[in-house]
Formats: structure tokens, C-alpha cells, sequence
């Protein structure tokens, strides 16, 4: 057989037009908000329910309250116990579900068009009447406990989890949004069911339904199934989610993990909210430097050094500020020039204009894509969930493509400038301090903290100033 080699790469095509699929708005007398999205020939319909409330809104001692609560919702009603709720769903062939994120609970259940009814009726069972069985309460909690044993023996997540302690100041950010040990462990039944009851107000609330609507009167069913719903005399408006910074300046903090072959590394601060005026910007920016597989970042510490198999940098865009990172787990020896290279990285997108090339690359690759993150109705309504609980204008998603297309090489460089900040950035890293100590030190990155498990934290060179 004779080989083939292909002398050139083939390179990306046009654009094929795209347009987000039109939805109507309405809202009962509570205050619900119903939007209704139609999609011909997409009979498996998806539903959801989006409370703009979430786990950045619960009280800091009761952190991991919100997601138990959603969890909790499915293990049983005022009417059915756990059993007799799944039974009833894969009867009418549907799927229920719940979860919390940072900025949102959504509850939902997938069902074909001609079960809708019945599904939809499953659905509010769940939501307006749950039970929140102690015993199964307990038993998540339990669960959610061992998670984070297992979690501390993990280094992606002990560095995730870390490098969240470290950039922020008394935000909710800097806590995993399960909760910590010790504030699961004080969790039960009352406040499972304090968490469900600050987040359900109607008029914070939209379900969102989408799929092959022929037939449906979508607007009558949810009359009939929420129009009733009051709001609970706990709901809360959530205020503002506090997101202020612990770096000062940039600093060094370590997890000793005796001999790991590998080191996790992460490097950062707190970023920037889903509402910025310079989002797509900051988009095609975060694609450029991380996001691509042909990204700076992972060129640079792949392809060129060879010291991981991946490495990436983004922005985790919430109502307030996520966190910027990037990330990388590179060998042990490698692991203060991968350091090195990650922050020149950071410095050169702020230092000049990104290529033509580069940026090209960047644009085609979110304007091309976007059409494919919406090939199914759980996609678009999932979509439209996001842009409730962001508060977004109902055009954001048309809005999308053309936005992307009209980012200039200077509008990078502003972004750039704006939201990365080498200079005050944490860098954490797990991994076998012993091993890389001394270099991590002549390196003169910053400050240096060193917190080993089995001994409590201990302090290096220059470390009296460093966050711990």
C-alpha cells in the first residue's frame, strides 16, 4: 500500500450563516417567566426550570447547602419517595434532574412531545413539593464528605481547590462550591430545606422549554402547573457576590506532595464577571492565549518543550469576578521553567499585537463552533438558561457571531491589558517540594509558602509576607 502524504493542511472554510432559533417571552401573574423556543422536527423536548439564585448566594457557614438542596430534590415528594418519583419518570419515558451551580439552581426533565403534560407535572412534584427525606439528606452529605477526603488526595482538584483559597479575599470564589468539610458536616435536613426555600420566589424564576412544540399550548400547561406557586416568606434576593482579591502582589504557594513524579500548576488571579462591555474581546483573547489546542500556552509547554501533554488559560465568567488561570501538570524536574514559560506567556499577550494569523484562527474557531453547541433542545434551552441567570438581553446569542467577527488585534491587546495581570498572580503548585525547592526559590517568583499535611505549614525564603 502506498502512503500518502498530504503536502499542505487544509484550511478552514467559510462560515456557513447561523441564526439562534427565535423564542417568545411571557410571564404569569406570579411573576414566572416562560420562554417558549420552537424547533421543528426535534420531538425529545427539554424543559427547565432556572432560579437565579446559587451556591455564591448561601450563607458562608452553610457553604455546600445549595447543592445538597438540589440534589436532595430528586430522593423524593410530599407524594412519592424516591422509587415511586423515578418510576413515574421513565414511565412517560422522561429524565429529571437537578442541579446548583454558582450562579443558579436549575431543576429540569427531558420528555417526548406527546408525554409533556404528565412529565411537566413530575417536574413541578419535584420542585414545589419536595421532602428532603432526612435519611437521604444525610446519606448526600455523607456522600459529599467522603468526596472531599478523596478530593484532598487528588492533586488536579487539591490545586483547583488551593488556588481558589488563594486569590480571593472573603469571597464565596474561594471555597469549593460543594462546600468544606467543615461546613458540610453541620449540614441537615433544616438546612438543606433553608437553601431550597431562599431560592424559591417565582418571580426570580423562568422555565424555559424547547423542542417540536405542534399542537402544544406550552404558555396554558405552565399557567395550570405554576400559576399558583407564591413565593416562600424565606426567599431571599441575593445582593452582590463580594469578589474582592487576596494578591497584592505575586506570590508563591505550595502543596508538598513527597514524591510525585508530577507537578500541578496553576497561575492566577480573579478575573472578570460574564458582564463586560469587552466580553468578546476578552473571548477571542482567552482563545489565542489558552483556549485553542494551537494556543500560546500549549504551543509553548506541549509542542515546543515538551513538558505536558496540555496546557491551557481562561476565564471562568460568573455574575462577579471567576477566577483567571492557567493550568498545566508538567513533570517534576520541569517544573519551575514550565513555571517560568507560563508567565512570559502572560506577559507577552499583554506586551504587543497577536498575529494575524493567531487571531484569524481564533475567530473562525468560536464562530465556527458556535452553531454545533446547539444541535439539540437541551443545548438551546440550556442556553437560554444561561442567559437568565446573567441577566443578558434576550439578543446576546445573535448578537454572538458578529461580535466575534469584528475583534480587532488592538481590542486583544486591550483586553489583555485590562484583565491579566501577571504581576499580581498566585502561583500554586502541588507537588514534591523537596524536588524543585531550591530552583523554585533562586528563581525569585515571589514569596514562598509551603504547607505540608502531615507536619502543618512551614514557611521558606521571603515567605513572612505570603498568603496562607
Amino acid at each position: 500500500m502506498t502512503d500518502i502524504v498530504v503536502k499542505e493542511r487544509p484550511t478552514p472554510g467559510t462560515p456557513r450563516p447561523y441564526q439562534f432559533p427565535p423564542f417568545e417571552r411571557r410571564q404569569l401573574a406570579n411573576g414566572l417567566n416562560v420562554l417558549v423556543v420552537d424547533l421543528p422536527g426535534r420531538p425529545l423536548l427539554s424543559a427547565q426550570l432556572v432560579f437565579r439564585s446559587g451556591a455564591a448566594d448561601e450563607p458562608a457557614d452553610q457553604a455546600g447547602a445549595t447543592v445538597l438542596a438540589a440534589r436532595a430534590l430528586s430522593e423524593g415528594t410530599k407524594f412519592r419517595d424516591a422509587i415511586e418519583l423515578t418510576e413515574n419518570a421513565e414511565r412517560w419515558g422522561a429524565s429529571l434532574h437537578a442541579e446548583a451551580g454558582w450562579d443558579a439552581v436549575t431543576a429540569g426533565v427531558a420528555v417526548p412531545a406527546a408525554r409533556l403534560l404528565p412529565a411537566l407535572e413530575l417536574l413541578a412534584e419535584m420542585v414545589l413539593e419536595p421532602a428532603f427525606p432526612e435519611a437521604e439528606v444525610d446519606r448526600l452529605r455523607d456522600e459529599r464528605l467522603n468526596d472531599l477526603l478523596q478530593a484532598k488526595a487528588d492533586p488536579r482538584r487539591r490545586a483547583e481547590e488551593e488556588f481558589a483559597l488563594s486569590i480571593y479575599r472573603g469571597s464565596p470564589y474561594g471555597r469549593p462550591m460543594g462546600g468544606t468539610r467543615e461546613t458540610v458536616a453541620g449540614l441537615n435536613r433544616d438546612r438543606v430545606e433553608g437553601a431550597w426555600a431562599r431560592w424559591f420566589d417565582p418571580a426570580r424564576t423562568t422555565l424555559v422549554i424547547g423542542g417540536s412544540l405542534a399542537g402544544l399550548d406550552v404558555h396554558h400547561i405552565a399557567s395550570t402547573l405554576f400559576g399558583a406557586w407564591d413565593r416562600h416568606p424565606r426567599a431571599v434576593v441575593p445582593g452582590d457576590i463580594p469578589a474582592d482579591s487576596a494578591v497584592e502582589s505575586r506570590f508563591v504557594r505550595v502543596v508538598h506532595r513527597p514524591g510525585a513524579v508530577q507537578t500541578e500548576i496553576r497561575i492566577g488571579h480573579p478575573g472578570a464577571a460574564r458582564r463586560i462591555p469587552d466580553f468578546h474581546a476578552v473571548s477571542v483573547m482567552s482563545a489565542i492565549l489558552g483556549g485553542l489546542f494551537n494556543s500560546r500556552m500549549n504551543m509553548k509547554l506541549r509542542e515546543e518543550k515538551g513538558y505536558t501533554y496540555g496546557a491551557s488559560a481562561g476565564f471562568d465568567l460568573r455574575r462577579s469576578a471567576g477566577p483567571f488561570g492557567t493550568r498545566a501538570a508538567v513533570n517534576t524536574e520541569v517544573t519551575v521553567p514550565a513555571v517560568q514559560d507560563m508567565l512570559a506567556e502572560l506577559d507577552r499577550i499583554r506586551d504587543g499585537l497577536v498575529a494575524p494569523d493567531e487571531l484569524n484562527a481564533a475567530r473562525d474557531f468560536l464562530v465556527g463552533i458556535f452553531p454545533l453547541r446547539f444541535e439539540t433542545p437541551g443545548a438551546v434551552v440550556g442556553a437560554l438558561g444561561g442567559l437568565v441567570s446573567m441577566g443578558l438581553p434576550d439578543d446576546e446569542l445573535n448578537r454572538y457571531r458578529p461580535a466575534i467577527e469584528a475583534v480587532s488585534a488592538e481590542q486583544v491587546l486591550a483586553a489583555a491589558r485590562a484583565h491579566i495581570q501577571p504581576d499580581r498572580s498566585a502561583i500554586v503548585l502541588v507537588g514534591d517540594a523537596d524536588a524543585f525547592g531550591a530552583d523554585l526559590e533562586a528563581a525569585g517568583l515571589g514569596p514562598i509558602t509551603i504547607h505540608r499535611d502531615d507536619a502543618g505549614p512551614s514557611q521558606e525564603s521571603g515567605a513572612a509576607d505570603a498568603v496562607d
